[in-house]
């Protein structure tokens, strides 16, 4: 029995939240042509700054890691949940779709769901094809400073 080396060795549907699941199923199925299409419309979606953040940069988090300028910063709702901001450039698109799929997917779940998204998750969306070895790195970079915002936060409220 020979095993398929692009699958993962992860089952992502026990582990992802059922947005972020249904997220990754639609890219995966996809023909080649609609991925991309698929994400540059998810890069669109991306919510603007809040103005206390558009004022205030310095509240914002960067992902050096990443080749395009990229900032982030969240905030914990009033349930508990986290909501979270972007800062990606518009000549930045697929970057932008990374961060409307994590917004769109993410926005307003709890630390732990967050915390608990397998690093790797965006591999099985069939981007590879598509995207440049160092943009697939910036996008794990972008989910590790998320995670490590959100951690922080979490030991902010303890």
């Amino acid at each position: 029995m020979t095993s398929d080396p692009s699958s993962s060795n992860i089952d992502d549907s026990a582990v992802l939240p059922d947005k972020l699941q249904g997220i990754v199923s639609m890219f995966k199925s996809a023909p080649k042509s609609l991925r991309l299409q698929a994400l540059l419309e998810y890069s669109r979606k991306l919510p603007p700054l809040p103005a206390k953040y558009v004022e205030h940069p310095e509240f914002m988090q960067p992902v050096p890691e990443c080749t395009s300028p990229f900032f982030l910063v969240t905030e914990q709702d009033g349930s508990g949940g986290v909501n979270m901001y972007f800062k990606v450039p518009e000549e930045a698109p697929t970057v932008r779709g990374y961060a409307g799929i994590l917004h769109e997917a993410l926005d307003g779940a709890s630390p732990e769901t967050i915390l608990n998204i397998p690093d790797d998750f965006y591999m099985n969306m069939g981007l590879s094809e598509l995207i440049t070895p160092m943009r697939l790195r910036g996008m794990g970079a972008i989910l590790m400073r998320l995670k490590n915002v959100v951690r922080e936060g979490e030991k902010a409220e303890s």
